[in-house]
């Protein structure tokens, strides 16, 4: 199954993540598909980028995203266009 999650980057107790698509069964830092966007919550208001495009291309493919990859997506409002484009269809 493939998934939308965070993958972490960044200098030790310095955290930033890339938002990738991945393969569930890879782990945490391990391979991934295609970079979406990234997120880092040490800025203030915490900085979210994320290529919408590439996005809904993915959740139109199927693939599912983890807890916060979901909040994240939500918050920068491509889960309402994701879910407005498939009640059209």
């Amino acid at each position: 199954m493939v998934k939308i999650r965070l993958r972490r980057v960044g200098a030790p107790k310095k955290p930033s993540y890339r938002l990738v698509v991945a393969d569930s069964r890879s782990p945490r830092d391990g391979a991934f598909i295609s970079i979406i966007g990234h997120y880092n919550p040490l800025t203030d208001p915490e900085t979210v980028v994320i290529d919408e495009e590439q996005a809904l291309k993915w959740l139109g493919q199927g693939a599912q995203p983890t807890a916060t990859a979901g909040r994240l997506l939500t918050k920068a409002g491509i889960m309402d266009k994701f879910k407005a484009t498939k009640e059209k269809s």
